[in-house]
């Protein structure tokens, strides 16, 4: 059965300057700019005030009526980009043949050595707008720093991805590159 109308009411972030064209959204903050488009989804956006986004769904079956809180949720996670950032901890783990990571390009390139002893170079281009570095403080620990959340997962994915352990019980070879922590690169005082 389809609903005929849903609707749900965005606030949005202080400091975060939002505009829509059609299902085209484009957030400005203060470390950067993202846009995306939602061309897939039947939603209508419609501003209420300078603080206020409204989306609205028409005749839509409760699959689609789901569609309406990830947008919400997409949005939010562009605002909280713009503003604060985010921030992936990434540690290695090996149980004999330590791993060695090198950065290159200005942090957009990751070259994975001596993985389980294997000569093989495993390199992992990080996607637009992510970049990684060596912690200062911990041994063999990456820290993945961008403004979209979906892209400095990704980015996260595709190295843990690539030091995948083929061949071999997982349950004895624990070796690898695993995220230790999420976050975002402005904390809040609180």
């Amino acid at each position: 059965m389809k609903t005929i109308h849903a609707s749900r009411v965005l606030t949005l972030i202080d400091g975060v300057v939002v505009k829509t064209s059609g299902r085209t959204i484009t957030v400005k903050g203060d470390r950067g700019t993202l846009k995306r488009s939602f061309q897939h989804i039947k939603v209508e956006f419609t501003r209420l005030s300078e603080k206020k986004l409204k989306l609205d769904m028409w005749f839509a079956s409760s699959k689609e009526l789901a569609c309406i809180r990830t947008v919400c949720s997409h949005i939010t996670n562009m605002m909280n980009g713009v503003t604060k950032g985010y921030r992936y901890k990434m540690r290695s783990v090996y149980a004999h043949f330590p791993i060695n990571c090198a950065i290159t390009e200005g942090g957009t390139i990751i070259d994975i050595r001596n993985f389980l002893g294997e000569k093989f170079v495993r390199q992992v281009k990080m996607l637009s707008g992510v970049t990684v570095r060596p912690s200062d403080k911990q041994k063999d620990e990456l820290i993945l720093e961008g403004n979209d959340l979906e892209l400095v997962s990704r980015s996260a994915a595709l190295i843990q991805q690539s030091t995948t352990v083929k061949r071999k019980d997982i349950r004895k070879f624990l070796d690898g590159i695993y995220v230790s922590e999420k976050g975002n690169i402005v904390v809040d005082e609180s």
